[in-house]
């Protein structure tokens, strides 16, 4: 059975959405998703919790259960953005070479761009080899404001 909670936020309405007690998806709009039953969970409140203390700098890893639903290359992926430390940043061939496939950059921004459970998984963290804020599924701006946040943070 699949559940969802929507929080509103700094950054707009988030939607957090469960599956047999593991986080599948982050939307940031209010809307239900399709078998989705409007409810609260204690795993959906936990994850509010920790979302809202994210976002207003008091924590900053994640710690609920997630179920990433992907290919496998899509996997390696979201894996390796979790290891991407708060406050810091990755290029798409940075990530690429950190999964063992050197040449898959451009394959690395479509699996940042299809993640189901951004901010968890930090895509975000994510930027074009040049330094520049490019593509992000939630918007450039919830980008560079997820971006400073983590950068004041840390400082």
């Amino acid at each position: 059975m699949k559940y969802q909670k929507n929080i509103n936020t700094k950054i707009g309405t988030i939607s957090i959405i469960e599956e047999n007690r593991k986080i599948i998806a982050i939307q940031i709009k209010d809307e239900k998703q399709q078998g989705a039953v409007l409810k609260e969970t204690p795993l959906l409140k936990e994850t509010e919790k920790q979302l809202t203390d994210y976002l207003e700098g008091k924590i900053k890893s994640f710690n609920v259960p997630l179920n990433l639903k992907g290919t496998e290359f899509m996997k390696k992926v979201w894996t390796a953005l979790q290891d991407i430390p708060y406050g810091e940043t990755r290029t798409y061939e940075e990530i690429a070479k950190s999964i063992g496939n050197p040449k898959a950059a451009r394959a690395v921004g479509m699996a940042n761009h299809v993640n189901p459970i951004p901010i968890l998984i930090p895509c975000h963290r994510v930027i074009g080899k040049n330094g520049k804020l490019v593509g992000y599924a939630l918007g450039i701006e919830k980008k560079q404001f997820l971006l400073e946040l983590e950068k004041r943070g840390r400082d």
